[in-house]
């Protein structure tokens, strides 16, 4: 009774996935942080992705 996504939507996510993960690689944050970032896309991935857009990489865009 899950939601199921496949074909181009799977394929979209995939590839949104892969580059999150890659940025999240890259990004100045602490290892703990990383992991955990990556854990959540892995495990939930079209929630992790939604919550990383929002509290992830534009986090400190608020502040300036």
């Amino acid at each position: 009774m899950g939601i199921e996504i496949t074909g181009i939507l799977g394929l979209l996510l995939l590839i949104v996935d892969i580059y999150a993960i890659v940025k999240i690689m890259g990004s100045g944050a602490s290892t703990g942080a990383k992991v955990l970032w990556i854990l959540l896309i892995l495990v939930l991935p079209l929630v992790g992705i939604i919550i990383w857009i929002l509290a992830g990489p534009g986090g400190n865009r608020a502040r300036a």
